[in-house]
């Protein structure tokens, strides 16, 4: 890993709402605040993890990394140099310095297109047209996951779930980025799958010195992959640190719930209670919170308030205990 001192990725007081109109001529009288003045560094060739309950505010943070979503207010900077606002960089070339790897390898790719189209279109687009050059970055990028070349000329649905994320992983892999947002990367893979492909990004980061931001929910893939964990609570961040120190000794409330609401099968067996469940800190001023009852499912009638979770329609919002 490189200096801890220059990060390549700085995000500074990163704010993102949306606005809630409402009446006959659409006024904005509210706002949903999904990211509220996050700040956090990534350094070259670690693997940064974002945590937190569904609504959070995780995904919106990645696409505004990667210029998908522009920000309110806030400054991202890339190897020390700004790349949001009126002046930063074109969509092209953002591209290039960052990419995603999605979810669900199902959903992610054409299934009209073949694998060597959905591969060379990144290559066209960045001005790559030679019919050689874009042969040898296709053929090359999935040889690096582990793909034969002569599989580029199949669809999709020729693949199977584990060769389709390998796939989606070429795709982020083939502009040459910096830094890859793993989306929850191995969560729609079956078990057996999934260490292949957790294998495969480690030995890549370590290969290509890449540098991962992944958002998960399953905590034992970020323990096995992380170098730094932060946890993400209404759109902040609560609590970040070496993942064996946050893992091991949570300082917040809300991080101590979310270590608490793994499962631990031994402890049924042995009938102990669970500790840490109920001692999450209150929402900010103007949100509401879902009930501490677990199964129970209840809609909350939000008064009009300056603020809203990011999951609303006009003033009802349903929470599901997690």
């Amino acid at each position: 890993m490189s200096d801890q001192n220059t990060p390549l990725l700085r995000i500074d007081n990163l704010n993102v709402h949306f606005p809630v109109t409402a009446g006959l001529f659409r006024a904005s009288t509210q706002a949903v605040r999904a990211v509220n003045n996050f700040s956090l560094d990534l350094h070259k060739g670690e693997c940064l993890s974002i945590v937190g309950e569904s609504g959070c505010g995780k995904s919106t943070l990645a696409l505004t990394i990667l210029g998908l979503q522009k920000p309110t207010s806030g400054t991202i900077y890339f190897e020390g140099k700004p790349i949001t606002g009126e002046k930063g960089p074109s969509r092209l070339e953002r591209a290039q310095m960052a990419q995603m790897v999605f979810q669900d390898p199902y959903a992610s790719l054409n299934p009209r297109q073949t694998i060597y189209t959905s591969l060379a279109a990144p290559l066209r687009l960045q001005g790559v047209t030679t019919k050689s050059e874009l042969n040898d970055r296709v053929e090359n990028t999935m040889k690096l996951v582990g793909l034969k070349p002569e599989q580029a000329k199949r669809l999709p649905h020729e693949f199977s779930g584990g060769q389709r994320q390998r796939i989606g992983i070429a795709r982020a892999l083939v502009l040459n980025p910096k830094v890859v947002v793993l989306d929850e990367p191995v969560s729609a893979l079956d078990v057996s799958i999934r260490a292949q492909i957790i294998n495969l990004l480690l030995e890549l980061k370590d290969e290509l010195q890449l540098s991962y931001i992944m958002i998960s929910h399953d905590l034992s893939v970020v323990e096995h992959m992380s170098d730094r964990v932060a946890v993400m609570y209404f759109g902040q961040v609560v609590e970040q640190g070496p993942w064996q120190d946050v893992f091991a000794n949570p300082t917040h409330p809300y991080t101590r719930r979310l270590m608490g609401a793994i499962p631990d099968p031994f402890a049924i067996v042995r009938g102990e209670e669970r500790t840490g469940m109920d001692d999450a800190p209150p929402p900010p001023a103007g949100y509401d919170y879902y009930p501490r009852e677990f199964g129970k499912h209840d809609v909350y009638t939000v008064p009009p308030v300056t603020e809203l979770l990011p999951i609303a329609d006009s003033h009802k919002v349903r929470f599901i205990a997690q």
